[in-house]
Parts: C-alpha cells; sequence; structure tokens
C-alpha cells in the first residue's frame, strides 16, 4: 500500500488518470520505431499530437537529414516540452527514447498492439523506453494539479536515437543549445535508482586476402584462417579483462564480445575478405582513450603474424561510461525516500553494465540519476526479445516516485 506522502500528494490524481496513462503509452507502442531502419519522426509526430491533447505543447527538433542519412538512420525529431513553475529554482529534464530494436522472432503478442494481460502491458518499447514517455508525462501533469507553490521548471525529453548512441538524440540538443538542464531523470527501472553505467567501445575490422578457387587453395590468402587467429586472441582477452573488477555495485569487470562476421562469397572459394563487428564494454574506472588503444594494438599485433592479409579498423562508436557526479545527491535520496514509500522496499543505489544516453548529459556536466518505469533486471522485461512487457502497477507506482520526486525538487 503506498504511504500518504502529505495533503499535497499526487497519488491520489495518478490514481485517477491511470486508465488514460495506461491508453497514452498503448498509442505510444502503436507506432513502430524499429532502429534500424530508424524512421522515428512519425512517432515524434504522433507524440506531440498526444501531448498537445493533455495541454502539452512540445517543441518539434528535426535533426537535419543530411545528419541522419549519414548515421545510417532515416529521421529523427526530437521533443523537449518544457514546463516552468516559480521564478529561480532548478530545471530539471526527464528523458526518454522512443527508438528500439526491430521486435525479431517469437513473440506471443502484437510488438505493436499494446495489449494487457495478466496485468502486463506488452510491446516493443513498453518497458525499454516508451513506458517512461508515460511516466514523465504523467508525472508532471500529476504535479501541475496540485498547483503547489514550486521553484524551477521541468523539461520532457523525448529523443530517438539510443539505440545508435545518442549522439543525433540527447547528444544534439545538447550540442546545439537547446536544453542546460541543472538535474536529470533518465528512463530506468523501479526497484535500483542508478547512478553509472558502462562505456562501450564498438569497432569494425576488416581482413583483406586473397580469393581463390578452393581447388588451388594455394594461390590464394585465406581471410577467415587470419579471423579465426584474431578470434582466439580476442576471446583469450577477456580472461585479462574478468580480473580489472569495477568498485561500482551492479558492475563486475569489462568484457569484449564479437558480434557480427561477414566473410567469404562461396563454398568453393578461399576467403577473401572477412569483416568482424566487436564490441568492448568498458567500467566506469577505465579510460576510453586507453581502451581503444588497447584494442587496437592486440589486433594489429595478432594479424601482423598472418602473411598476406591487410587489416582495416573503423570505430563505430564510442560510449563513454557514466561516473556519478556529486550534485546528484538530492535526486538519489527523494527518490530512494518515495521509493521506500510507495513500493514498500528500500530502492537501492546501482550501477549498470549497460551504457546509456545519460553519459551525454555527464559530459556536459549535468549531474543525472537513471529511474523508471520497470522490473529489477533487464531480462524480467524481456526487453530487446521477444513479448516485452511492462507491469501495469510498476508503471504506476513508478509515475507516483517521480511526481513526489519533482516535488521535493522544485518545493
Amino acid at each position: 500500500m503506498t504511504e500518504p506522502m502529505n495533503a499535497a500528494s499526487p497519488d491520489a490524481w495518478i490514481d485517477a488518470h491511470f486508465d488514460e496513462q495506461v491508453r497514452f503509452l498503448q498509442a505510444l507502442v502503436q507506432v513502430p520505431t524499429d532502429t534500424p531502419p530508424g524512421n522515428n519522426a512519425p512517432h515524434a509526430e504522433r507524440t506531440a499530437e498526444l501531448l498537445a491533447g493533455m495541454g502539452l505543447m512540445a517543441e518539434k527538433h528535426h535533426v537535419p537529414a543530411v545528419e541522419v542519412e549519414a548515421y545510417g538512420l532515416e529521421s529523427i525529431t526530437n521533443l523537449v516540452v518544457r514546463r516552468r513553475f516559480g521564478d529561480g529554482g532548478p530545471v530539471l529534464a526527464l528523458n526518454a527514447h522512443g527508438d528500439v530494436v526491430p521486435p525479431g522472432e517469437g513473440w506471443h503478442h502484437s510488438p505493436y498492439g499494446g495489449e494487457i494481460e495478466g496485468g502486463k502491458l506488452y510491446g516493443r518499447a513498453s518497458a525499454v523506453s516508451k513506458s517512461d514517455f508515460s511516466t514523465y508525462t504523467f508525472a508532471l501533469r500529476a504535479v501541475e494539479a496540485l498547483g503547489l507553490p514550486l521553484k524551477g521548471a521541468v523539461e520532457l525529453h523525448f529523443t530517438y536515437d539510443e539505440e545508435f548512441g545518442g549522439e543525433l538524440g540527447p547528444g544534439w540538443l545538447l550540442k546545439q543549445g537547446l536544453t542546460k538542464p541543472d538535474l536529470l531523470i533518465a528512463a530506468g527501472f523501479s526497484y535500483q535508482v542508478v547512478t553509472a553505467h558502462n562505456g562501450c567501445l564498438q569497432m569494425e575490422v576488416t581482413l583483406h586476402g586473397l580469393a581463390s578457387h578452393a581447388a588451388y587453395p594455394q594461390t590464394g590468402v585465406d581471410a577467415l584462417q587470419a579471423a579465426n587467429v584474431l578470434l582466439t586472441a580476442l576471446y583469450a582477452y577477456n580472461g585479462l579483462l574478468r580480473e580489472r573488477r569495477s568498485k561500482v555495485a551492479g558492475i563486475t569487470h569489462p568484457y569484449l564480445n564479437v558480434g557480427r562476421i561477414e566473410g567469404g562469397s562461396n563454398t568453393n572459394v578461399v576467403p577473401g575478405k572477412v569483416v568482424l563487428k566487436i564490441d568492448r564494454r568498458m567500467i566506469p574506472e577505465e579510460d576510453s582513450a586507453a581502451v581503444e588503444a588497447e584494442v587496437r594494438q592486440l589486433i594489429e599485433q595478432t594479424v601482423a603474424r598472418c602473411p598476406g592479409i591487410r587489416l582495416e579498423v573503423r570505430r563505430l562508436l564510442l560510449a563513454n561510461s557514466l561516473k556519478p557526479l556529486p550534485g546528484n545527491a538530492a535526486l538519489v535520496a527523494a527518490i530512494q525516500k518515495h521509493g521506500l514509500a510507495v513500493f514498500g522496499e528500500p530502492i537501492p543505489e546501482s550501477g549498470t553494465p549497460l551504457y546509456t544516453d545519460v553519459r551525454l548529459y555527464g559530459e556536459h556536466g549535468v549531474p543525472a540519476v537513471i529511474y523508471g518505469a520497470g522490473p529489477r533486471t533487464v531480462l524480467e522485461s524481456n526487453a530487446k526479445r521477444a513479448d516485452e512487457h511492462v507491469e501495469l502497477e510498476d508503471l504506476r507506482r513508478a509515475t507516483k516516485v517521480i511526481a513526489r520526486t519533482i516535488i521535493d525538487i522544485l518545493r
């Protein structure tokens, strides 16, 4: 049972409008935002339309097509809603992303249906993170409805580039000077408040050999054989990484994953070219430049032992880790206080091995935390898998925690 906050609690308003909140989330899930291909402007237009129906006018910030297409996507429109309360006080931004990986196979519910069964709402992005479009919107509406004498402002940042690294989502808004919040809460789950996360380096490694007929293999240079040597070295490197332990709760050690391999042209042809795509996760204690140099050196030294192979290495993504900034203490304290009251259990402060858009705010000096609607773990939500879902009670209760936190920060 939710513990009353005080006479000016937003809880009753959220309960009274929860059916409307669920319908809003269903409408968001029903507009696909598969990335790739990343044609996400239509979802922003629909979101802005729905927000306008609630009296929240969203600024539409269209990322230039040339930038989006060069990035490998089709369209991005980022949304910003600004609500000013009294003079003075901080600007608190609430950020969630609408882009999501394609649904894949194995669904028992429509990935774009927003179907409800057993107290759960199903659909791609129902948990990560269209759910928090809903959480943050209705938390803000609940606070407004109370008419309290608050100071400061709330901004909703609904962005569409998390899957490709965020540079054209929050990164673009920040670089363009379109926002400069004092504090940030970003989309997350309900049973922990996250204050640190891993970084991520993604690289494309191309091994060029010489294709030849399989009947005359001595006339070629086998790129796949060289790739096998490199894979062995990369996986052995994980043994070293397991010994580098993070001091952040919730984060263990760095690791490297080979996520994709492409190569060869036919069964009867010695492969003349192989492409590997690798993902190196970095703990908050690591320096991203040093990590990239280390990985490049390992690749170059290994491939140098393979005669006739020409190497190309291209960075695809460099996402820095999120390190806690001291100014986030008020957010952590408020979320933990109200999370305990609403959920009836402690909400621990933790790190996460994921990487998120929040690092971009951190790089601009914005103290941030990650908190929103969702279960205890990513696996429980089926995020990025079939039958992704959010528990409706988690959605309701997280909305109350966020609304109460807004009041504490702007009081």
